[in-house]
Formats: C-alpha cells, sequence, structure tokens
C-alpha cells in the first residue's frame, strides 16, 4: 500500500515536472530538466514502469531519454507489452544503431561482447553474431574469423522456397525470413538471413528489428532462457509471431472503430473514401501478417524436417506453430470482416449515388408533360385556338396549366411511392 502511494506521489511529481517541462521550455529548460533527471534517478526500475504506463506516449518521450542506459532494459521487463513495444519502436530507431552485436553465454544469459576491432571479433566465442546492415569490412570481418559466407543485406530480396532454405556442403544451415516491421508511417516486411554453423548464429538484416531487441532483453534478463544458438534463432522466430498476435490485435481494433462510425450514421461520399482508405492500410497489413506467419511456419517445418532439433526444441517448434495455426484463423476472420466494411462502405455510395439520380428522374418525369404543353404553345396552332383573347391573358392562364399539370405530376408520383413502400416485404411483415 505504501510502495502504491509512493509511486503515485512521484508520478505527480513527474507529471507536475513534465508540464513545467513544457510551459518553460524556453526560460528554464536546463533547471526543470535537472530537477526531472534527480527524479528519475532517485526511482527503482519497477516505480520507473508504473510510471510510464500511466503517462501519455508524448510525456513519454520526455521521461525515457532521461533514463540511465544501464536501467532501461531492467524497465522495459517490467513494462506492459503495449509500452514495451512503444518504447522498442519509437525511441529506439533515435539512438546510434551498433552494426555488429556479438553474444556469448555467461551464468546462462546471453552477454554482449563490446567489437571495436577485428582481434576483438577474433578473440570471442560467440553464440550469435548479429549484423544490422553491416559495412563490408565487418562483413568480411566475420566472414574470415569463423569461416561461413555472409550476405549482403541490401541484397536480400524476394526469393524462392527452394533458395530460402537450404544446407550448404560444409554443413552450413541458411534460412532467409521476413519479420514483420509495423510503425504508424510504415509497415513492410524485412528480410532476414540467418546462417547456423558449428553452434553459432549470425542474423544479417538492412534495418533494426524490435523483435530482435525484445529478444535480447529477455536473453540477458533470464538465466536459462537460451542454452546454445539455436534456441536463439527459434525464440527469435517465436517472438516475431507474438508480435504479428499484437499486430492483429491493432488491425482489429481499428476495424471496430471504422465500424461504428460506418454502422451508426449515414455517410458522405467523402467520408466513404476515408473509411476505404483506412481499410485499404489495414488490409494490406492484414496481408503482410498472413505471409510473414507463413513463411515463418516453413522455416520451423524446414527445420522440423532437417533433424536440426532436440526433442525439447521440437516439442517448442510445436507450440509456436499452434500458435500460427490460431493467427491464421484470425487473420482468414479479419480478410471477410474487411470484404463486409468494404461492401457496406460501397453500398452506402451506391444508395447516395441513387438518391442523386432518383431525384434528377422526379425532375425529368414532372418536365416531360410540361416540355410537351411548351411545344404546344409555341405552335401557330396555339395563336389561332387563342384568337380574339388577349395573350396576357391566355399566356397566363397556359402558364397557370402548366403549374398545375406539373404539381399532378409530382402529387402521383408521391401516391405511387407510398403505396410501393407500403405494400413492400418490410412493411408487410411490419404489419403482421
Amino acid at each position: 500500500m505504501n510502495n502504491h502511494l509512493d509511486i503515485q506521489g512521484s508520478l505527480s511529481q513527474v507529471k507536475a515536472l513534465i508540464a513545467r517541462h513544457q510551459l518553460l521550455e524556453t526560460l528554464a529548460h536546463k533547471q526543470n530538466r535537472v530537477e526531472l533527471q534527480k527524479m528519475v534517478d532517485q526511482l527503482d526500475p519497477g516505480s520507473i514502469a508504473r510510471i510510464l504506463e500511466s503517462l501519455s506516449s508524448d510525456d513519454r518521450q520526455i521521461i525515457w531519454p532521461l533514463i540511465p542506459d544501464g536501467k532501461k532494459e531492467e524497465i522495459l521487463l517490467e513494462t506492459e507489452d503495449s509500452v514495451r513495444v512503444e518504447l522498442l519502436f519509437e525511441i529506439a530507431p533515435q539512438a546510434q544503431i551498433t552494426k555488429i552485436r556479438v553474444f556469448d553465454l555467461y551464468e546462462g544469459r546471453l552477454r554482449q561482447i563490446p567489437i571495436e576491432t577485428r582481434d576483438d571479433l577474433a578473440r570471442a566465442k560467440p553464440i550469435w553474431v548479429d549484423l544490422v546492415n553491416p559495412e563490408d569490412e565487418q562483413r568480411a570481418w566475420a566472414s574470415e574469423i569463423f569461416g561461413v559466407k555472409l550476405p549482403d543485406p541490401s541484397e536480400l530480396t524476394d526469393l524462392e522456397t527452394s533458395a530460402r532454405f537450404y544446407v550448404e556442403d560444409n554443413g552450413e544451415v541458411h534460412l532467409h525470413s521476413d519479420f514483420l516491421l509495423d510503425r504508424e508511417d510504415e509497415s513492410r516486411n524485412v528480410m532476414v538471413a540467418f546462417i547456423l554453423n558449428e553452434g553459432t548464429l549470425f542474423s544479417v538484416r538492412n534495418g533494426e528489428l524490435p523483435v530482435f531487441r525484445l529478444q535480447r532483453l529477455r536473453a540477458r534478463a533470464k538465466s536459462g532462457y537460451v542454452s546454445e544458438a539455436k534456441d536463439v534463432l527459434l525464440d527469435l522466430y517465436a517472438a516475431d509471431v507474438e508480435y504479428s498476435a499484437s499486430a492483429l490485435e491493432d488491425v482489429y481494433e481499428e476495424l471496430e472503430a471504422v465500424g461504428k462510425q460506418v454502422y451508426g450514421t449515414d455517410m458522405t461520399d467523402e467520408e466513404s473514401a476515408r473509411f476505404l482508405a483506412s481499410i485499404a492500410e489495414e488490409e494490406d497489413l492484414n496481408g503482410r501478417i498472413r505471409r510473414n506467419v507463413r513463411d515463418t511456419r516453413r522455416a520451423l517445418s524446414f527445420l522440423m524436417r532437417g533433424k536440426f532439433l532436440s526433442e525439447a526444441q521440437h516439442e517448442d517448434v510445436r507450440e509456436i506453430l499452434r500458435d500460427i495455426e490460431s493467427l491464421d484463423g484470425h487473420t482468414a476472420f479479419l480478410f471477410n470482416k474487411i470484404n463486409f466494411l468494404m461492401d457496406a462502405i460501397v453500398g452506402f455510395v451506391n444508395i447516395n449515388q441513387n438518391k442523386v439520380i432518383k431525384q434528377l428522374t422526379i425532375i425529368s418525369i414532372i418536365f416531360m408533360p410540361l416540355n410537351f404543353l411548351a411545344g404546344v404553345g409555341g405552335m401557330s396552332e396555339f395563336s389561332m385556338m387563342t384568337q380574339g383573347i388577349p395573350w396576357p391573358i391566355s399566356y397566363s392562364l397556359f402558364t397557370v396549366g402548366m403549374v398545375l399539370v406539373g404539381w399532378i405530376t409530382f402529387v402521383c408520383l408521391r401516391y405511387f411511392g407510398k403505396s410501393k413502400l407500403k405494400n413492400s416485404p418490410a412493411a408487410l411483415r411490419q404489419g403482421l
């Protein structure tokens, strides 16, 4: 209880400092930043995690850069999944990305080895070498020291299934897999090349992915989380499936929001166009997720068929495959929902067009007899029929007659329209 009150008190102070930070940014920015930094330094990782969960996204952007790097990983492990994903996505790309990361096992945990020179890499005995858009020199170091041929990440493109998963004559296992990258401004699949060689996993890609950051955090924090290179590989696939499931939930929530607006009120053509664009974006993301998990399924099936895994790892793979099965059903459900919403919106567009056409049709029917009368009134025979009557009187009576005919036509159209509506199946069912 006291700990909860302390967190509430700290949260109030943090919010007050943030407000001052935003209000006095040009006058007392440095002083306010120092006070906020002191407050953050005094709190333990668990308290900071609870505070971050209570803050808005913009406020998190102010707090996160003030947290020491040594605390960040502990805080991420304490936060909820949604907040963790936001911090991994939105803030991490702003930091400088290390080109090559090397990890070994130390007391049952992943430990990152700092690599600055070729000699540092030669002395390492890693189970995982992770290269993010590496320089040619760094790729050459890893290839020469470990005796593997690493692909250029800029050349990783869509390949046929037979070229994605294969085994070299020297025993190297190669896998090329898609990993989902979903941000507010972009959604795409990133190709990652994996090479398993003599107990070491090599991963090559052209951009940072939150799935890899999450895997590193978990493996560093939990003893026994991984015991060899293949465990790292399987956990990366499992984290990708988990992340895909989270992205699917976001798609569902967006479609629910669009559905409420579609069903709630009549839509204009402009609103219909906006909703269709939103649905098209969600359909594209849903398709990418479906492709991503199916590619993961093929990779896991290849590992199982090749008998590269232990019995415990086989069980892990079967669990991942069960999760993928459930995601397949969910993506199919979302495709149906997307098609239904698109049909509903197109139906509203057709209704709006039919209303315009109906109005034009009514106008044309009303003026059809009037056009005939106007043609008659413009002929010489009309002058002969009204001979002896002053033309102002004759044409005034003719105009009144035209108005009367138009009104009678309009009344008849309304009567037949109501009669048709009264005899419609819906009206008959209500009468029963």
